[in-house]
C-alpha cells in the first residue's frame, strides 16, 4: 500500500494531465496521453478541446490541427469525445454489446427501446447514407414513430439523438466536416476491422485511463490496474500508477477548461484538491457564483481561483469580468495569472478588454 500526502497526489495528478512545467510535445502526442479529450462545441471562450490542448501546448497549438487530424483520421471522434485513431478497437469491444452487458441498467433498457421503436428511421439511414454518403444530420430522414423526450437539449431532436446512439452501436461514424457541419457515414467504411475481446480492451482501457489521470478511485467492475494506495486526510481506497511517482514535479500557471479532465470528475477534485467548482452555464445569471463558462485557475499543483471571460469576436476582445480568488494570491501569483491571460487573449487573436 503506497501512502501519499496531499500534496503529492496533487503533484500526481496534475503530472499526468501534462500540466506541469514539462510541456509536451505535440498535440497527437496530448491526446494519446490524455487517452481522449471532450470535444464540446460551447465557445463562449473557445471549444473546450482547443482549450485543453492550447493549455497543455501553448501558443504552437491551433485549433486546425484538430480539424485536420480528425479529417485525416488520424484521431477519431466518437459521440462527445476525441480519441487516438489507435484505440477504436477498446471501443468497438463496447459497441458490439450495446447497450450493455446485462443485467441492464434502467437507462439503458430505455435507450435500447427507443432505438428499438425506431427501427424504421434507423435502416432509412443506414440505407441513405449506403447511398449518398457521407451526409449532414440535416440531410437524413426523420421518420421516428417515437420521438426522443428529455428535459435538456435533445428534446424532441430525434435524428440527432438516433444518429448518437448509432454511432455507441458502432453503425454510424463522424467522416470529417462540411463547413461547421459534421458529416456521417457507415462505420465500416471508416474503422478498420481489428476487434478485441471485451473484458481485454476493458482492461486496456483501465491502464490508460490511470496512466492518463495518474490517481483514481477504482470503479466498479474494473479491472484493478495500479498500485493501492491511499491520500493523507482522505478517506478511502485509491490507485496509483507508478510510473509517475519518482518523477520531479515543477509546477506552472494554467488556465483550463471546465471540462478539462483534471477538473471534471467534481468528488475527485473536491477530494484531492479541496475545490469548489461547479459549471455555471446552465445556472440563471443572477445566481452565477464565478460566471456562465468560469476557467479553473491552477497555480502549481493547487487550484486556486477562477477566470469569468468571453470572446467577443465581433469587437476583437478577450472581455475579463472577474478574477476570482479562492485565496489571496500573492504579487507572484497575481503576475502569473495575468500572463496566462494575456497569452490567451493573444491565442484567440484578441485585444484583451475589460
Amino acid at each position: 500500500m503506497i501512502a501519499l500526502s496531499a500534496a503529492d497526489a496533487r503533484r500526481l495528478a496534475v503530472r499526468a494531465q501534462l500540466l506541469d512545467a514539462d510541456r509536451p510535445a505535440g498535440m497527437l502526442e496530448v491526446v494519446h496521453r490524455l487517452a481522449g479529450v471532450q470535444h464540446d462545441p460551447t465557445a463562449a471562450v473557445a471549444p473546450s478541446a482547443d482549450l485543453v490542448l492550447w493549455s497543455r501546448l501553448g501558443a504552437e497549438y491551433s485549433p486546425r490541427d484538430l480539424r485536420d487530424a480528425l479529417d485525416e483520421q488520424r484521431l477519431l471522434e466518437l459521440g462527445s469525445m476525441v480519441y487516438p485513431a489507435g484505440d477504436l478497437a477498446l471501443y468497438q469491444a463496447e459497441m458490439a454489446v450495446w447497450p450493455g452487458r446485462p443485467p441492464l441498467t434502467e437507462g439503458q433498457e430505455d435507450l435500447r427501446d427507443w432505438v428499438d421503436a425506431n427501427d424504421g428511421c434507423r435502416r432509412d439511414i443506414l440505407s441513405l447514407l449506403r447511398r449518398d454518403g457521407p451526409l449532414t444530420v440535416r440531410e437524413l430522414p426523420d421518420t421516428c414513430v417515437v420521438p426522443w423526450r428529455s428535459s435538456g437539449w435533445t428534446n424532441d431532436r430525434n435524428v440527432r439523438k438516433l444518429v448518437d446512439l448509432m454511432v455507441d452501436r458502432g453503425e454510424v461514424a463522424a467522416a470529417g466536416r462540411r463547413g461547421p457541419e459534421r458529416l456521417w457515414d457507415l462505420a465500416d467504411r471508416i474503422y478498420p476491422d481489428d476487434p478485441l475481446p471485451y473484458d481485454e480492451a476493458m482492461r486496456l482501457r483501465a491502464e490508460r485511463r490511470l496512466r492518463a489521470l495518474g490517481i483514481v478511485r477504482p470503479r466498479a467492475g474494473e479491472l484493478p490496474v495500479g498500485e493501492p494506495a491511499t491520500v493523507e486526510g482522505v478517506r478511502g481506497r485509491w490507485r496509483v500508477d507508478p510510473a509517475l511517482l519518482d518523477a520531479p514535479f515543477t509546477g506552472r500557471t494554467a488556465l483550463l477548461s471546465p471540462l478539462d479532465r483534471l477538473v471534471f470528475d467534481r468528488k475527485r477534485l473536491t477530494d484531492l484538491f479541496g475545490y469548489d467548482y461547479q459549471l455555471e452555464m446552465y445556472k440563471p445569471a443572477a445566481t452565477r457564483r464565478w460566471g456562465y463558462w468560469a476557467m479553473p485557475i491552477l497555480c502549481g499543483d493547487r487550484l486556486v481561483g477562477k477566470l469569468d471571460a468571453t470572446s467577443d469576436r465581433r469587437a476583437g476582445l478577450f472581455r475579463v469580468q472577474a478574477v476570482h480568488e479562492d485565496e489571496p494570491f500573492t504579487p507572484a501569483m497575481t503576475a502569473a495569472v495575468q500572463d496566462e491571460i494575456g497569452a490567451l487573449a493573444s491565442w484567440l487573436g484578441l485585444e484583451r478588454g475589460a
